[in-house]
């Protein structure tokens, strides 16, 4: 079966099945990489619990302002004392991303070899790894919560989507937190997973899923991570910078254009993140809504640009955001499908 019908019946298993409720392969790779960080990145405080694995969802990448991007729907959490130094060096966190990443990735691979199972493994390696049904299931409930009124639901709600205090948020900062959740988390745990999936197959996303994982959870510029979490997070900006753009750009066609393209130019370089920044301004630019602006992460307010134009958005506009993710992913499955076509023809 080629990767472009393997790609659609990846797509479709998380449609039908979504999350798996039980086990999730991302919790047991979380478990591992807990292991390896109390090896490898030692604290001075010698029972400093390291990360635990939040189930919540799997998907995003470190808060804004200690890491890159928005910290959506973590698949780990470090519940430590950040503020604890952690010993490790450079080389030392490289060393733990190989032997997380890089083992898994090899068997993966090994595993495709096998005849009449190579396809199977391949199908679910995406599966497991694309969150576009759990995207919804976490952002649709903010939405209908703020449509019925409901503020404090709403703001539970998107407290699991985001890492922002959200206790004291308005409507439209709740609407504003959950869009941009929609909007980045769309390009890392959907796009990108098939993009990479497209480029080398089953080995690709998963190498791209676990590398992403330990951005979560290592990828924070706080003493414990800092130099621990570099190569993760290094690794982590050069796998997505080819498809945050691809991204940027399919938001772009699919909302206002001009003012998307306008958005992702002018402001995208004052983000903090260099893959966040254009898919968020392009999003919030396709959408016509004015996203970013200051936040509070663990107490401190942080002040972020302004990113796209237009109002503040609404609960409609959390739905706008989730249609162009989907919009997005159908128009990816067929250039995907086209590009097969062609290579096969």
């Amino acid at each position: 079966m080629s990767l472009a019908l393997l790609s659609v019946a990846g797509v479709a298993l998380d449609g039908l099945l979504g999350e798996p409720k039980r086990w999730h392969p991302l919790v047991a790779f979380g478990r591992l990489a807990d292991r390896l960080e109390r090896r490898f990145n030692r604290s001075r405080t010698p029972d400093l619990p390291v990360g635990s694995v939040d189930s919540l969802a799997l998907q995003g990448g470190p808060p804004s302002g200690e890491g890159r991007g928005e910290g959506a729907l973590l698949p780990t959490s470090p519940t430590s004392d950040n503020h604890t130094p952690g010993l490790g060096w450079r080389s030392h966190g490289v060393t733990a991303w190989a032997l997380a990443v890089l083992p898994l990735t090899f068997i993966t691979w090994l595993l495709t070899l096998v005849p009449h199972l190579g396809w199977l493994v391949s199908a679910i390696a995406l599966y497991a790894a694309i969150g576009l049904r759990s995207l919804g299931e976490h952002a649709e409930p903010v939405a209908l919560a703020l449509r019925d009124g409901d503020l404090p639901e709403a703001r539970k709600r998107v407290g699991y989507m985001v890492s922002r205090e959200t206790a004291g948020l308005d409507d439209s900062a709740v609407a504003k937190a959950a869009t941009e959740s929609v909007l980045e988390n769309g390009s890392d745990a959907v796009f990108a997973a098939l993009f990479w999936f497209a480029v080398a197959g089953a080995p690709g996303v998963v190498l791209y899923r676990l590398s992403n994982t330990l951005d979560a959870m290592w990828g924070y510029r706080n003493p414990r991570f800092e130099r621990f979490g570099w190569a993760a997070a290094k690794i982590d900006d050069a796998l997505n910078y080819i498809p945050a753009r691809l991204v940027a750009l399919t938001y772009a066609l699919l909302g206002n254009t001009r003012l998307a393209l306008r958005s992702w130019r002018r402001q995208a370089p004052q983000w903090d993140s260099p893959n966040a920044g254009p898919v968020m301004a392009a999003g919030a630019g396709a959408l016509g809504v004015a996203l970013g602006g200051n936040a509070v992460y663990h107490g401190e307010l942080h002040e972020r640009p302004q990113l796209g134009e237009g109002p503040a958005p609404g609960a409609r506009d959390i739905w706008r955001a989730l249609a162009l993710v989907r919009q997005g992913v159908l128009l990816w499955l067929l250039a995907i499908l086209g590009l097969g076509a062609l290579l096969h023809a």
